[in-house]
């Protein structure tokens, strides 16, 4: 029927979250909607049904459409496990790894892959959403390009621009894309929304018509700072640095922030326990003295990132608040680094090579073999959850015989004799209730029982009332069926 792609004016403007909400307000109305991103450059990453990974925000739109995530939706994903190398993930499957002297003659050759996935999908609904990557007004990025204005002039797909006022210049950002980008990718640009305002949008009548009159775009609506994002799963490591201390909750737990960290939304569910404060430790930061639990979550580059930990001194931290009676999780590669050694003998994370772990967990991790790509149902602490695995290696080592979890008769993970280090390759554990109050109870606190997913599901549909009542969505809409 149609397609509409949301493309920004930068990284980070919102079009994640805006093409979330477009999904749950199209699908309101009956609509049957899937989500696209044709190039995706995130080590926050989420297992499909099909057994492949796209990145966290695709799976998120997935939700708000009410359908499985699928490959589809993602085709080509890049996971950044060093400064100038990423995996290249196609169709959900490890294609191999690309660097900066590749990169480029690489991606354009996928643009055939992407185009197959978008043909499936429209093949199977009504309506897709579409959302860039970065900006088209990345000039220097245009040849080969297949995230932003590559697409969506092979598609024949309408772009609407998105533009984030809270940052300031969004007139100039806006106009200034028009100015740089090519007069024929500037023609698949067909309007504007400004996101993020925060107070009166009458405030902004002035400065909404200027930017139509500049561009020749017509404007499609000012979207209000909307406070349930914070309740939703995030996909980029710079939310981490913007969450909120929780001063007056009780119960510490503290999470390092790796240079390569990933799947850092396994810590999402405890952002609803008033009782938790979750503290995402910063590099020069110490991990605190009063931290009931430390949780170790997922890493792209787990030896690398172990490296960092020691040059933070965060291994020494974190050795002292086991001494002190205080509780470790690990999850996937933050497992990993619980352990006595991590090998790589391979080279597959970069030079082969091997670094000792924590050594609180009695195991030892070697890094080869196919990926493992799963979704899951266990359980765990007399808790029954649902999860996904994502990873490479093996762990063995006789902590193991002391399982975290049990999926189906299989053993996961590893406690420590004293029970205080935990570790597992499940994620997503966390959005288990039965599972998060009894980690909460081993610890010394309590939970408020709240369902996440729920909690997920209210806050897209909050985001999409708000579309409706503040975005002219008929008209996004004709002009994604070109009526």
């Amino acid at each position: 029927m149609g397609a509409i792609m949301l493309q920004g004016t930068g990284s980070d403007v919102g079009k994640s979250v805006l093409v979330a909400g477009l999904c749950r307000a199209l699908t309101r109305r009956g609509y049957r909607v899937r989500p696209f991103k044709p190039q995706n450059m995130s080590n926050n990453a989420a297992v499909t049904a099909d057994g492949g990974e796209i990145g966290r925000a695709q799976a998120l739109q997935a939700i708000a459409c009410g359908v499985a995530p699928h490959t589809d939706m993602n085709p080509v994903l890049l996971k950044p496990q060093a400064d100038r190398t990423s995996q290249l993930i196609v169709h959900g499957q490890v294609r191999g790894t690309l660097g900066s002297s590749n990169f480029r003659a690489a991606r354009g050759q996928l643009l055939d892959a992407v185009l197959d996935s978008y043909d499936r999908l429209r093949a199977q609904c009504d309506m897709v959403m579409v959302e860039g990557a970065g900006s088209p007004a990345e000039i220097n990025l245009r040849a080969g390009d297949i995230a932003n204005m590559g697409f969506a002039r092979a598609a024949n797909v309408p772009v609407i621009l998105v533009g984030d006022i809270d940052r300031g210049g969004v007139i100039a950002a806006v106009v200034g894309t028009r100015t740089v980008i090519d007069p024929q990718d500037a023609a698949m640009i067909r309007g504007f929304l400004i996101n993020k305002f925060r107070g009166d949008p009458a405030l902004f009548a002035d400065g909404y018509r200027q930017i139509e009159q500049l561009s020749g775009w017509r404007g499609f609506g000012i979207v209000p700072w909307l406070d349930a994002v914070a309740r939703l799963p995030s996909e980029d490591a710079v939310v981490l640095e913007r969450r909120a201390p929780s001063a007056d909750a009780p119960l510490v737990i503290a999470c390092p922030v790796l240079p390569r960290i990933s799947n850092f939304d396994d810590l999402d569910p405890l952002k609803l326990e008033p009782a938790v404060d979750l503290r995402m430790i910063r590099p020069g930061q110490p991990i605190p003295g009063d931290a009931a639990l430390v949780v170790l979550p997922g890493s792209k580059a787990t030896i690398a990132d172990m490296r960092a930990m020691r040059e933070q001194g965060w291994d020494i931290d974190i050795r002292a608040h086991h001494r002190r009676g205080g509780a470790v999780l690990g999850l996937c590669g933050g497992y990993q680094m619980l352990g006595r050694t991590i090998c790589d003998p391979e080279g597959i994370e970069g030079p082969p090579g091997a670094i000792d772990g924590l050594g609180l967990l009695d195991v030892d991790t070697v890094l080869t073999g196919a990926k493992t790509l799963k979704q899951v149902r266990g359980h765990a602490l007399a808790a029954d959850f649902t999860g996904y695995e994502m990873h490479m290696g093996r762990t063995d080592g006789p902590d193991c015989a002391r399982p975290f979890a049990r999926i189906g008769a299989r053993p996961d993970g590893a406690i420590s004799r004293d029970g205080r280090v935990m570790g597992s390759y499940v994620h997503g554990l966390l959005a288990s209730t039965p599972l998060r109050e009894a980690l909460l109870r081993q610890i010394g606190g309590l939970s408020t029982g709240a369902d996440y997913d729920r909690t997920v599901e209210d806050a897209l549909d909050e985001i999409a009332a708000l579309l409706e009542s503040h975005c002219d969505v008929d008209a996004m809409i004709a002009l994604a069926t070109g009526a």
